[in-house]
C-alpha cells in the first residue's frame, strides 16, 4: 500500500521486471531524487532474491535500499525507522539481509500491533484490517510514504526526528 502511494505521487506505473518483481520508477517532486519502487513477486519470506537482483541490475548498494515492512512489535498507526540490526522475527527482512549478506539497509517499519488474545501472529498479519484500522489506514500509509520521501530527501536522522516524535 505504501509503494502504491509512492507510485501515485510519482505518477509511475508498476511493470514486470526480469528480477521477479514489479518495478515503478519516478520522482515525487520536480527536484526529488529518482525512486525505484519494487514489489517482489515472490512470497514475502523469499523477497531477498528479487531485492538483491534489483540492486545488481540498478548498480546500487544496500545503503541505498529502503525496505518498507509491517511490524508486529510496534503499535498500529506508528512508524519507526532504523538502519541495520536484527530482523525481529520478520522473515522477509531476514531473507533480504541474508541475500545481501548484510543487515545494513534502512527499514521503514509500519506498526500493525500484536494480535489480540491467543491468535497466531502468522494468521494476524494475513488477516484483513478491522473497521477501526481501515479508517486510520490512509493516514498511516501516507505517513509511511512521507517517511520514505524524508529519508531520501533529508536522511534517516531527519526522518527519525520527524516520525518518532509523539503526535499532537
Amino acid at each position: 500500500m505504501v509503494l502504491a502511494e509512492l507510485a501515485d505521487r510519482a505518477s509511475a506505473s508498476f511493470k514486470s521486471h526480469k528480477a521477479n518483481a514489479a518495478v515503478a520508477e519516478g520522482r515525487t517532486g520536480t527536484d526529488a531524487p529518482r525512486l525505484i519502487l519494487a514489489k517482489p513477486n515472490s512470497y514475502m519470506n523469499l523477497s531477498g532474491g528479487p531485492v538483491a537482483a534489483l540492486l545488481r541490475f540498478y548498480k546500487l548498494e544496500p545503503a541505498n535500499l529502503i525496505v518498507v515492512h509491517d511490524e508486529l512489535d510496534i503499535p498500529f498507526d506508528t512508524i519507526k525507522l532504523k538502519i541495520g540490526g536484527g530482523h525481529g522475527g520478520h522473515n522477509g527482512v531476514r531473507d533480504v539481509a541474508k541475500a545481501l549478506d548484510t543487515p545494513e539497509f534502512v527499514r521503514v517499519r509500519v506498526g500493525i500491533g500484536r494480535p489480540p488474545g491467543r491468535q497466531d501472529a502468522a494468521d494476524w498479519v494475513l488477516d484483513p484490517f478491522g473497521s477501526t484500522e481501515r479508517a486510520q489506514l490512509p493516514l498511516l500509509v501516507g505517513d509511511a510514504a512521507d517517511a520514505v520521501e524524508t529519508v531520501v530527501a533529508d536522511g534517516l536522522l531527519a526522518a527519525q526526528q520527524r516520525f518518532h516524535a509523539p503526535r499532537d
